[in-house]
């Protein structure tokens, strides 16, 4: 099953006009941060290249997005494999952080895929433990990536598995202490947290109707606007490992994608500085 879940995963990524790749942390020179960090700080307030550094140092590695012409960097997801005990289970948690891509390349699908071939290597390096995606989202965006690819995931607008926030709370109060709110299931990081620019993701009237998951997302993180994050999680056990590549083949283009390919190519004429 595995080696037909990566052939599957391959020929998706054919069609892509990007390529992802896990880097461990120790692999990720001064410059390949900074270049990170130059798209970071395009899309987010209040931020410092120390802050960023500082904060990955706390983490496993990073899922690189790169542009398949150039190898130039794109976007990037910073990462950490954490592990725990709960209620008569060992848990293994691939946390996400900081997670960026440039707007040219919104729509694409490199993050999922990639991210998606990180979980196979633990599932198989950790077979008997539960296994979970952990990230917590300051915008829809983020949010959209585990409600339109997961299969069983927490929150959800059907308000489904709901055990699973025992899990999220137990992970929250252990990795993020007193800046979690669990009266409203909310990460609060202060004044000194870099909030999304508010231009970048704007949550338009038009949004909420046609995608009841973007109004979700504002019912449940109402304050998203100022910082503060919703933990998420999103099951990846032997099931799903079987199902989601050919749930993530199925999709058609997205609008994203869709002007993301046309940005490319306007770029490639020179119509775009």
């Amino acid at each position: 099953m595995i080696n037909t879940t990566y052939k599957l995963i391959s020929i998706f990524n054919s069609k892509e006009t990007t390529y992802g790749q896990y880097i461990e942390k120790e692999q990720i020179d001064i410059d390949r941060l900074k270049a990170m960090y130059s798209i970071y700080e395009q899309y987010y307030e209040n931020t410092k290249f120390s802050i960023f550094a500082d904060d990955f140092k706390k983490k496993s590695g990073a899922i690189l997005i790169f542009n398949s012409e150039t190898d130039e960097i794109v976007g990037f997801s910073t990462v950490a494999v954490q592990h725990f005990y709960l209620n008569g289970k060992d848990y293994t948690v691939l946390f996400s952080g900081d997670t960026v891509i440039l707007k040219a390349y919104w729509g694409t699908r490199t993050l999922q895929s990639s991210m998606l071939k990180l979980m196979i290597k633990l599932r198989v390096k950790y077979p008997f433990n539960e296994l979970y995606w952990l990230l917590i989202s300051k915008g829809y965006k983020t949010y959209l990536l585990l409600a339109n690819n997961y299969y069983v995931y927490y929150p959800n607008i059907k308000d489904e598995n709901q055990h699973l926030s025992t899990v999220i709370e137990h992970y929250c109060e252990n990795f993020f202490g007193e800046y979690y709110d669990k009266d409203i299931g909310l990460l609060n990081f202060g004044d000194d947290y870099q909030p999304l620019k508010g231009e970048v993701a704007p949550i338009t009237e038009e949004m909420r109707v046609k995608n009841p998951n973007i109004h979700f997302f504002e019912q449940k993180n109402p304050t998203w606007v100022t910082g503060t994050e919703l933990p998420c999680i999103g099951r990846l056990g032997w099931k799903d490992l079987a199902r989601f590549p050919v749930k993530l083949m199925r999709k058609p283009v997205s609008k994203g994608k869709y002007e993301a390919i046309v940005n490319q190519q306007a770029h490639r004429q020179g119509v775009l500085q």
